[in-house]
């Protein structure tokens, strides 16, 4: 059936009214909420190098095309900006699910309220609907245009589809060159540092690495997380068992596992609780519950754990040791973790403790720097990792409507995971150094190794993707290195490039 000229122009009004609509509550919710959507914005691995810029153009274009779209003499050219607008919307989302290293959280409107690819197909709905209202004013419009011939038309669109995508491209391309640039320094690879041997399909991807000990791997999971599951070194021998706990009464919110054979311990710094128990029959005993809130935690041995926590009146934070025998025992080093910035993101990081050196290493997340100290948190010294972020990348807002204090910026991460085993230090670096190929580092994690005892840089290696996934986290066991990539387990066996850097002496203690 052939619709009239008045029922077509209904359509076109209908189409313009959704425009406005949309545009008016996503521009308004931004700018209602701005604080917020410009830290959103900061967070996207696409555009955070512009985030001051777009969070303030994007709301105000989107009004511009409301005012327009107002006008019957400006609908046609109103409709041609919604139709770029949403197409580069489009573009944005495609890249960040297909070719960006993490999702990041929503940027407010209509996108806070929905799913990636629900979003993505909304959009294209809008972009369809913006076709159809051009077409018909195109064809309704009173003059002739130079649109007016098909030929003419699809060059116009050819031409605004290509430049949309061109500059949300573009903006991708550059900001990540201005987030992530190369580093001045050079790494070490030599040949075989680390060979594939084998692997196992876990089928789930919510395991963590609780510990390793005497050829055997520990196996935390999220989601059950007082389950526990034991790999031998063929990684084909699995056993799981259920840890009991002598308190299930407490609030626990994340409970985490860790192994040091032959205890265990399970713990949740944020009611705070420290339980403790042997892995001949994984139950547990409940040594430690108090106010002494912790975000860290690594046992050094059965009556010594290591903890991040935090100071009662700043909030900064500070590191402690918890003797399990006594836990009002709480013996605080305010000098171990050094501020730059504000005493929390900035001193962001990880532990490990060799327990063959009795040494605590705490690598910092978003500078070159890492501590080792002995088991009273007595500083040994400070190193530096290869690269050469020196100063933490951060930018830190407050959201006063909030009351909130959140990273303005996805934070440049130059130090992703670590490990220790002896005196070699294996750390996950998150910074390309010269001469580096990108391609590389999106087929693999970069595995840098330091011998802590002569406080030197000694190789690097790759530690490629399984099924287009990153490691997520490792550990060290001899002459073997097992890591964690999606659903699986992979064994590396480490070549003697490595292993004869291992310290052959007694445990130094101090």
């Amino acid at each position: 059936m052939k619709l009239s000229i008045s029922q077509t122009n209904k359509i076109a009004a209908f189409i313009c009214y959704l425009y406005i609509l949309l545009f008016t509550y996503a521009a308004v919710s931004k700018l209602l909420d701005f604080e917020n959507f410009q830290v959103q914005l900061g967070q996207s691995p696409l555009l955070s190098a512009f985030a001051g810029f777009l969070s303030r153009f994007v709301p105000i274009l989107e009004l511009l095309i409301v005012v327009m779209l107002l006008f019957p003499r400006f609908r046609l050219t109103a409709l041609f900006a919604s139709f770029n607008l949403m197409l580069m919307f489009t573009s944005y989302i495609y890249i960040i699910l297909h070719f960006s290293s993490f999702i990041p959280c929503s940027c407010g409107g209509i996108l806070e309220k929905m799913g990636w690819n629900e979003h993505l197909i909304f959009n294209i709905i809008f972009i369809l609907l913006a076709i159809v209202g051009i077409l018909i004013l195109r064809n309704s419009a009173v003059r002739k245009l130079p649109i007016s011939k098909p030929r003419n038309l699809v060059i116009v669109f050819a031409v605004s589809t290509i430049l949309s995508i061109g500059i949300v491209s573009g903006l991708f391309l550059a900001s990540e060159n201005i987030i992530h640039y190369h580093n001045k320094f050079t790494r070490r690879f030599l040949h075989f540092p680390a060979v594939k041997a084998r692997e196992t399909n876990l089928e789930l991807n919510s395991y963590y690495i609780a510990g390793s000990d005497n050829n055997k791997i520990y196996l935390g999971n999220t989601t059950a997380q007082l389950l526990v599951t034991v790999l031998d070194s063929t990684l084909k021998q699995k056993t799981q068992y259920q840890i009991e706990l002598d308190h299930k009464n407490l609030p626990f919110k994340s409970v985490k596992i860790k192994v040091a054979a032959p205890y265990f311990y399970a713990y949740d710094g944020s009611v705070p609780c420290i339980f403790m128990g042997n892995i001949k029959d994984w139950k547990a005993k409940l040594v430690k519950k108090g106010k002494q809130y912790f975000t860290l935690a690594e046992p050094m041995d059965s009556t010594l754990m290591a903890v991040r926590t935090q100071k009662r009146v700043s909030g900064e934070s500070v590191m402690a040791t918890i003797d399990l025998r006594d836990t009002t025992k709480t013996q605080l080093n305010p000098v171990l973790l050094q501020k730059q910035i504000d005493g929390v993101f900035d001193t962001d990081g990880q532990m490990a403790y060799s327990k063959q050196l009795n040494r605590l290493v705490y690598l910092y997340a978003y500078r070159n720097q890492y501590t080792v100290a002995d088991k009273n948190l007595t500083i040994d010294y400070r190193g530096n990792t290869i690269d050469t972020m020196s100063h933490a990348n951060l930018n830190i807002v407050t959201i006063k409507s909030r009351n909130q204090k959140k990273l303005g910026q996805h934070p440049l991460i130059v130090n992703k995971n670590v490990t220790i085993f002896h005196n070699l230090l294996f750390v996950n670096s998150g910074i390309p150094g010269r001469y580096e190929n990108i391609k590389m580092w999106e087929q693999a994690s970069i595995i840098d190794v330091y011998d802590i005892s002569g406080n030197s840089y000694i190789l690097s290696f790759y530690i490629y993707n399984e099924e287009n996934t990153k490691m997520k986290n490792f550990v060290v066991e001899h002459s073997a290195l097992y890591a964690l990539i999606g659903n699986r387990i992979v064994r590396y066996n480490l070549g003697k490039s490595i292993i004869k850097n291992y310290q052959n002496n007694k445990k130094r203690t101090k």
